[in-house]
C-alpha cells in the first residue's frame, strides 16, 4: 500500500515566474566569475603541460609567464572590466526596469524561492561575501512571508521549524502535508519557519538564529508554556550551533526551550561531502588535472561542515546535547527491518542510519539520544522524513 500523507491540503498557487532587476546584476556578476574561473583553469592546464618541457611559471601557482601570460591576465582584466560596466549600467537601470520585470500575479513565487534556495545552498558563503542580492538573509517567517515584529501570532505554545540544506521554509510541505501545520492542529502550537541562507558555515548560521530568538521571545506578546523546535538535516546542527552561541553568550532563550527534534540530522557527517572531499584530492594527485580542482571548491562552507556534522566555529571538537533541553532524533534507512547491512550502507539516501542516531566509533563524539526518543523510519527516504506518516506520529507523541 502506498503511504498516504496526513492532513492533506491543496497545493499553494503557482505564481509567474518572478524575475528582479536585481536578479539581472547578479547572474551577470556570476557569468563573469565563472569566465574568469574557467581562464584560470585553462591557464593551469597550459602551464602543467608547459612545465614538462621546463619552461618558468608566473608569479602566483598554476599561472604562466611572458605572452603567454600577458594574455591570460588581459582576458581577465577584459572580463573584469566588462563585469564593472554591465554593474553599473544595471544599478542604474534597476529603478526602471523593476516595474516591467514584475510578475503580474501576487503571491510567493515557489520556484523562485526554490531556485534561489538552492544556489545559497551551493554558492551561499560566495554571495554574502559579495553582497549579491541573490544572497538570502536569514528571515523567521510564517505563510511564507517575513514575520512582522510588529504584529506576533502569539500563543502559548510556539514551535520552530529549521529547514535543510538547499532547501527553505515553503518546503516542508511535502506530499500536501507539513509538520509545522500537523501538530499546530494536534497540539496547538503557533509553527513559526526560519529560511537561512544554508550555504553560510554551520556556526555562523547557529549564532545569526541565537540573536533571532532572543530578540523574538524578548517580544513575544503572551506567556510561553511550550517552547520547541524540529531541525530536518542540516537545520538540526544550526538549531545545535544557535543553542551553543546562546549559551555562551549569555542569552535566555535556551532555558525556554523544553524539546530538541532532529529529523535526519547528519550529527556525524554526510558521506555525500565526504565524497566530494575524495574528489578534490584525486584532482589534485597530478599536474594536469590539478586545475580542475577548482570546480570541486566550488562546494560552500555549509556543504563543506557537513563532512563531520560540524557545529563549532573553530575546529571540530565534539559538542554534546545540551543540558536541560529533552532531545529527541529521528533517523530513516531505505531498507527493511531485515536488512541490517544496507541500513548500514543506505541510510536515507543522503544521511547514513549511525550518523542521524548520533552514533560514533568514539565515545566522546557520541550523541547520548534516550532509547525511547529514538525513531527508526524504515523503507523512507530523506526529504520522505517530510510527508511520512509514522514521523508525523511520532512528532506528535513526542510533543505532546
Amino acid at each position: 500500500m502506498p503511504r498516504q500523507p496526513l492532513s492533506p491540503r491543496p497545493a499553494p498557487r503557482r505564481t509567474w515566474q518572478q524575475l528582479r532587476a536585481s536578479d539581472l546584476r547578479a547572474a551577470a556578476r556570476l557569468a563573469t566569475q565563472a569566465t574568469t574561473g574557467v581562464v584560470q583553469i585553462v591557464e593551469g592546464v597550459h602551464q602543467s603541460v608547459r612545465a614538462t618541457i621546463g619552461l618558468p611559471g608566473g608569479a602566483r601557482a598554476g599561472s604562466t609567464s611572458g605572452i603567454t601570460g600577458l594574455v591570460y591576465r588581459s582576458i581577465e582584466g577584459g572580463t573584469r572590466w566588462v563585469d564593472r560596466g554591465l554593474q553599473a549600467a544595471l544599478l542604474r537601470l534597476e529603478p526602471w526596469l523593476e516595474p516591467a520585470l514584475a510578475a503580474p500575479a501576487a503571491g510567493v513565487d515557489a520556484e523562485r524561492e526554490a531556485l534561489l534556495s538552492a544556489l545559497n545552498g551551493v554558492l551561499g558563503d560566495r554571495l554574502a561575501a559579495d553582497a549579491s542580492p541573490l544572497a538570502l538573509p536569514m528571515q523567521l517567517r510564517q505563510g511564507g512571508q517575513p514575520l512582522d515584529m510588529a504584529a506576533l501570532p502569539g500563543g502559548g505554545k510556539l514551535l520552530l521549524l529549521v529547514h535543510g540544506l538547499c532547501m527553505n521554509d515553503l518546503q516542508w510541505q511535502q506530499g500536501g502535508h507539513d509538520h509545522g501545520a500537523y501538530l499546530a492542529q494536534a497540539h496547538g502550537y503557533t509553527p513559526l519557519y526560519l529560511r537561512y541562507n544554508s550555504g553560510l558555515p554551520i556556526a555562523e548560521n547557529g549564532r545569526l538564529l541565537a540573536q533571532q530568538l532572543q530578540a523574538l521571545l524578548a517580544a513575544w506578546p503572551t506567556a510561553l508554556s511550550d517552547f520547541a523546535a524540529i531541525g530536518h538535516s542540516m537545520g538540526g546542527l544550526v538549531l545545535r550551533a544557535a543553542v551553543q552561541a546562546a549559551t555562551e553568550a549569555g542569552m535566555d532563550w535556551p532555558a525556554q526551550l523544553r524539546r530538541l527534534v532532529f529529523v535526519g540530522s547528519p550529527h556525524q557527517g554526510a558521506p555525500l561531502e565526504r565524497a566530494g572531499h575524495g574528489v578534490d584530492l584525486l584532482l589534485g594527485s597530478t599536474p594536469y588535472s590539478r586545475p580542475f580542482a577548482r570546480l570541486g571548491r566550488l562546494r560552500s562552507a555549509g556543504i563543506t561542515d557537513l563532512r563531520h556534522g560540524q557545529v563549532r566555529a573553530e575546529g571540530n571538537a565534539p559538542l554534546p546535547l545540551p543540558e536541560g533541553i529533552a532531545c529527541y532524533t529521528v533517523a530513516a534507512t531505505l531498507a527493511t527491518r531485515r536488512s541490517c547491512l544496507a541500513e548500514r550502507l543506505l541510510g536515507d539516501g543522503l544521511v547514513p542510519l549511525a550518523s542521524a542516531l548520533g552514533r560514533h566509533r568514539e565515545p566522546a563524539r557520541r550523541l547520548a539520544f534516550a532509547p525511547a526518543r529514538q525513531h527508526i523510519a524504515y523503507q523512507v527516504g530523506h526529504l520522505q522524513l517530510l510527508s511520512d506518516p509514522g514521523v508525523a506520529h511520532k512528532l506528535a507523541q513526542w510533543l505532546k
